[in-house]
């Protein structure tokens, strides 16, 4: 079993290059087999839900090519197969991507239910509310959601909760349907864009992406492209955080800075530096830093999943901070496992409230999700001592080179596949 094992008490202090946001590849990647002709996409990230992604889209019959490890091409005109069923597909949230595309393409869709981390209830009513009024019969059988058209024809949707999840699908779907589809309450994320501008890419008819109502006037056909994928703003918002946390000088780089606006913010509140280039941000830990309150909310709120690593930023800071969950309802489960680390924090239902300690010792956790995964390695960085973080399989479905980024910055940190190999890093740091 892998793990990271850290010694804390080092500032983090030079530059990182943040990678491809993963949430919008997998929305991307999706929509890439809309076509029969070849797509190119780069600044793709190496993480395990693109790669079991990628997996996928071959087991169907598109051609996958992997020019390097960032780069991929892709045709989906030998397409045989509408049923997607692979075992590790069931274990991503993102699979449910492949309705919206398959149905847009082929007014046919079999895909296992979503998986991905146990961070609360993340129904999917609102992508198949979509799908029937575009014209689709939609029933779930057997763990999967099995769908199919005579024709899709645009219709007027208005979304009862913001979903990004639900936006996603029904634009890829609404993009092949006849007549313009409108989507009111859609979700605003970065990803929702950047997927918008990819169909776009490929002849879409895509406008209003980035605002709560979006007009899709569904084409013919979609055609190949060569398209680049956006920065991603969580990756990047939690080394923001570990420069906090450590009272370090982190340059990000690679960034979009506005979309990264909710946490600079709440980072300046709490009274670190933060300098914004244009493509760039700087961030400097202070030694003394103040307690703020967060909630999370839709973009462009603060985002549910920066909320764990920013209550670790939180847990060191002078006074009592409130963090309110508005997301996900189980998004508080690293709270037991950072109170091994000496931490001072209460949950009573969907509130977090903070009093900030002078210092962490390390210890052995576990990683209950892929953001507090992140969440408890940023926590080992400012600890005192070890700390051995389990269970990281969930933070390598989102971060490229994790451990390897933060050796950049001077952490003391290592992936280890068992005890002897914990005991060799820590004679070896001393």
């Amino acid at each position: 079993m892998e793990q990271y094992v850290i010694k804390g008490g080092n500032p983090l202090v030079g530059d990182v290059t943040i990678s491809g946001a993963k949430n919008a590849a997998l929305g991307i990647l999706a929509a890439s087999i809309m076509t029969d002709d070849d797509v190119l996409i780069d600044n793709l990230p190496d993480v395990r839900d693109i790669n079991v992604l990628l997996e996928a889209i071959e087991e169907i019959g598109a051609r996958v090519e992997r020019i390097d490890r960032h780069t991929v091409r892709i045709n989906g005109s030998n397409i045989k197969e509408v049923a997607v069923d692979d075992e590790y597909i069931r274990r991503i949230r993102a699979s449910y991507y492949f309705i919206g595309a398959l149905l847009g393409k082929y007014k046919s869709a079999q895909v296992p239910l979503p998986g991905g981390c146990n961070i609360g209830s993340r129904p999917i009513d609102q992508h198949l509310k979509g799908f029937r009024a575009l014209g689709a019969e939609v029933n779930i059988e057997r763990g999967a959601v099995i769908a199919h058209a005579i024709d899709l024809v645009a219709a007027h949707i208005y979304l009862d909760v913001v979903s990004v999840g639900a936006t996603i699908n029904i634009m890829m779907a609404a993009a092949l349907a006849e007549g313009q589809t409108i989507l009111e309450n859609a979700a605003k994320e970065p990803h929702v864009v950047d997927v918008a501008n990819f169909l776009n890419s490929m002849g879409a008819n895509i406008k209003g992406a980035g605002t709560d109502t979006i007009r899709i006037r569904g084409v013919n056909r979609l055609h190949g492209t060569e398209y680049s994928i956006i920065p991603d703003q969580i990756e990047a918002g939690t080394f923001m955080c570990a420069a906090a946390v450590t009272r370090g000088d982190v340059m990000v780089k690679n960034v979009i800075p506005k979309h990264l606006e909710a946490i600079t913010a709440k980072l300046m509140e709490m009274g670190c530096e933060v300098i914004e280039f244009d493509d760039e941000v700087r961030v400097v830990g202070k030694p003394t830093q103040r307690h703020t309150d967060i909630k999370t909310l839709p973009y462009p709120g603060f985002p549910t999943d920066m909320q764990p690593q920013m209550s670790v930023v939180l847990a060191l800071a002078k006074g009592t901070s409130m963090v309110t969950e508005s997301i996900f309802e189980n998004r508080f489960k690293y709270v037991d496992e950072l109170a091994r680390m000496g931490t001072n924090i209460k949950v009573e239902g969907n509130v977090a409230v903070i009093d900030g300690v002078t210092q962490l010792t390390g210890a052995q956790v576990n990683a209950p999700d892929l953001r507090a995964g992140a969440a408890l390695v940023i926590a080992g960085l400012a600890a005192d001592g070890y700390t051995v973080v389990d269970e990281i399989g969930y933070i390598q479905r989102g971060y490229e080179c994790f451990e390897e980024k933060l050796q950049g910055l001077g952490a003391m940190i290592e992936k280890v596949d068992n005890d002897r190999e914990v005991q060799k890093f820590k004679m070896k740091v001393g």
